[in-house]
């Protein structure tokens, strides 16, 4: 579904990708790991054709988009659903119209069908009907991020990309965004790419974990080969302990 090779990418002369070569297959949840600043965010960024790259190839359902032009990038970032690190929603909006905009913007349904779909989503995150007209300032963290979620998934996308999903939740509420994660993946048969630095979502969520280290892709592995993994760089960040580079 998703082919990258050899994937550079600098800014001001800082070198944050430096060959990045991963390959996430259809109705697969990738999971992106690594210190803050090491490129997660970028990456996830040029899967989706918001950045291009200095060089290398990216390919998604076997099309490359580092060539695309503006509207062909347009066309594919409707099969994309985004779960942003802050939910991102629209604060004058409501959570019906925030969910809905995708749909209002580019499909064809009356409001009478954009709300039957609202809904849907909405109890597919497990949010109460009573949710429907609310402002996000009225929201909890946890509710914020579930909205975020229906939105991404309200126009059906083939791929959803999860930027830092927990980040900001208390332990019980991150779990249950975790659980959201594995339940959209059985009922959609989406393809799922999640950054994040939460080790025990990580091996929840994910049929398999990437590390990005020093702008490539360090090692691809099973929750359990991960886990079990003999690089030191690997086992000094799954344990939340130094990475004395000096001393590999």
């Amino acid at each position: 579904m998703i082919d990258i090779k050899d994937l550079h990418k600098s800014f001001d002369g800082n070198h944050v990708l430096r060959g990045v070569n991963l390959n996430i297959e259809r109705g697969e949840t990738m999971v992106i790991i690594g210190r803050s600043g090491c490129g997660k965010s970028v990456l996830l960024k040029h899967i989706i054709g918001l950045i291009k790259p200095d060089s290398g190839s990216i390919r998604i359902d076997g099309h490359e988009i580092t060539t695309m032009g503006r509207n062909e990038l347009y066309q594919l970032r409707l099969k994309f659903g985004m779960l942003f690190q802050g939910a991102a929603l629209f604060d004058s909006l409501s959570v019906a119209e925030n969910v809905g905009f995708l749909l209002l913007e580019h499909s064809n349904y009356d409001e009478e069908k954009i709300g039957e779909i609202v809904m849907e989503k909405l109890r597919m995150v497990r949010l109460p009907d009573e949710v429907y007209w609310k402002k996000p300032a009225e929201l909890s963290g946890g509710q914020k991020k579930r909205v975020g979620l229906a939105r991404a998934i309200a126009y059906d996308p083939e791929i959803i990309l999860y930027d830092e999903p927990t980040s900001g939740l208390d332990p019980v509420m991150s779990r249950q965004v975790d659980r959201l994660i594995i339940k959209l993946r059985q009922e959609l048969q989406v393809t799922s790419v999640v950054v994040t630095h939460d080790m025990e979502s990580a091996y929840l969520c994910a049929d398999r974990i990437g590390m990005l280290y020093e702008g490539r892709m360090l090692e691809v592995g099973t929750p359990e080969q991960i886990r079990n993994s003999n690089n030191k760089i690997v086992r000094a960040f799954i344990s939340g302990g130094y990475i004395d580079t000096d001393n590999l």
